[in-house]
């Protein structure tokens, strides 16, 4: 059996669950989500996805016709429902785990996986991006890191585990979440 197969079958032995993803916008939540997804047969929910076709509006034009509140429940009703699935990565919106509500729906049916990079880093990843609104008038390192900070707790509490992205490729950060599941799963 070679690495990519047996990691393959770790994977389908500690699903069971959902698998959500979550943390700061540039994290790399959408990009381990589809590798995760193709690597076995687990269905990945990009969350701002889903909503953006379902409103029929990019998230920026959501966030200016109605607000980020009607966003913010607009991510809850999606989350309530997610938990019909299973076997499923989430990948959720950078602010989804700020509500104590939404929270609580990821933990019904899922695994809480915090991912995480440094400021610097995810200023490299955003800095020619224009769909990011919260980052208006931030979009630099100080004001990506005075957000993150902002956010930092709520997204530890949140969170099931931690899995730091930086300098790692997409595979090994797949390879640890994978890893560090089927440890839960064995506890």
């Amino acid at each position: 059996m070679n690495d990519l197969e047996f990691f393959r079958k770790k994977l389908d032995l500690c699903i069971g669950k959902n698998i959500v993803l979550i943390g700061f916008m540039g994290v790399g939540k959408t990009t381990v989500s589809q590798y995760l997804s193709k690597l076995s047969d687990v269905k990945a929910v990009e969350m701002d996805q889903v909503i953006s076709e379902r409103e029929k509006m990019s998230i920026p034009e959501i966030f200016a016709a109605y607000g980020e509140e009607y966003f913010r429940n607009l991510e809850t009703n999606l989350l309530i429902e997610l938990q019909n699935e299973t076997n499923t990565v989430i990948s959720c919106g950078g602010g989804a785990a700020l509500r104590e509500r939404n929270v609580k729906e990821m933990k019904k049916n899922g695994r809480v996986v915090l991912l995480t990079a440094s400021p610097e880093e995810i200023y490299e990843r955003l800095k020619d991006s224009d769909d990011r609104p919260l980052l208006n008038g931030r979009k630099n390192v100080k004001g990506i890191s005075e957000l993150m900070e902002q956010r930092r707790e709520k997204y530890e509490a949140a969170a099931d585990m931690i899995i730091k992205t930086d300098d790692k490729t997409v595979p090994e950060v797949c390879e640890e979440l994978v890893q560090r599941l089927t440890e839960m799963d064995e506890e």
